[in-house]
């Protein structure tokens, strides 16, 4: 169905369930930094408030950006595929850089201060999302932007790529529940369960990454709502596969 010649309808209820999830996340965002500026102090890259660089940066990065990373397909879908492709990889490499910092950040600290790196579980899911991460990026740069990869080598890889990047982002939605825990058990010990009013605000902070998560994956996992492939991409997606293997590509 086109809405103009040449312009793939918007699905009606699209525009709403993204915008729900943007709202969510810059609430999410915004609620991170006022955890962080009532009850830790605030944020700096010296002293002891170089920690809370940390949940901030991974809030922001890997899960704020990464989630919209993973929407540009559904919210782009009348501009030209290499457009968007740039945008997605452009998004994570932004979201993988503020996660770095983020990293280094907590890095940095506890060896200032002596404390034991990577023993928690919080610890090892971050760093097997953060891996996972960037290994992702670099295939995927590899198959989609770096001019080189077979059609029939980008078709069989693509599920594999999609199921990987919705995987990271929940692994990354999880780990930061579980570190928001391990972070209010650290300070407040037995009165977490007094319902103290950081308690309470970092437990919503928890449902509004939850909330995010769920519906980005809500909005990846409706079949009528990916983007359809444009007239000239098909075109493009023949001559490639004509360059490359010699024969035309079935249809997508």
């Amino acid at each position: 169905m086109e809405s103009h010649a040449g312009l793939a309808a918007t699905p009606r209820a699209l525009p709403y369930y993204v915008a729900f999830s943007q709202l969510l996340g810059l609430i999410a965002v915004a609620t991170t930094g006022a955890w962080l500026g009532l009850y830790r102090g605030g944020i700096a890259w010296q002293g002891v408030l170089q920690f809370n660089v940390h949940p901030l940066c991974m809030v922001i990065g890997l899960i704020f950006l990464q989630g919209d990373a993973l929407l540009v397909y559904r919210v782009f879908r009348n501009e030209t595929k290499r457009t968007t492709k740039v945008l997605h990889g452009l998004l994570h490499v932004f979201a993988f850089i503020i996660a770095l910092v983020g990293l280094v950040a907590v890095f940095d600290y506890h060896r200032k201060k002596g404390y034991a790196d990577l023993y928690s579980l919080h610890s090892w899911c971050g760093i097997l999302a953060f891996v996972l991460y960037f290994v992702q990026w670099l295939v995927g740069f590899g198959f989609f932007l770096f001019p080189g990869a077979s059609f029939s080598l980008r078709s069989r890889y693509r599920p594999q790529h999609i199921f990987f990047g919705a995987t990271i982002f929940l692994l990354a939605v999880g780990t930061a529940l579980l570190g928001l825990k391990e972070a209010l058990l650290f300070k407040l010990g037995a009165k977490y369960s007094t319902f103290e009013p950081e308690g309470v605000l970092a437990n919503m902070l928890g449902l509004l990454l939850a909330g995010f998560g769920m519906t980005v994956l809500y909005i990846l996992t409706r079949a009528d709502w990916k983007r359809p492939p444009q007239a000239e991409e098909q075109a493009l997606s023949m001559d490639f596969k004509t360059l490359t293997e010699g024969d035309s590509p079935s249809s997508q």
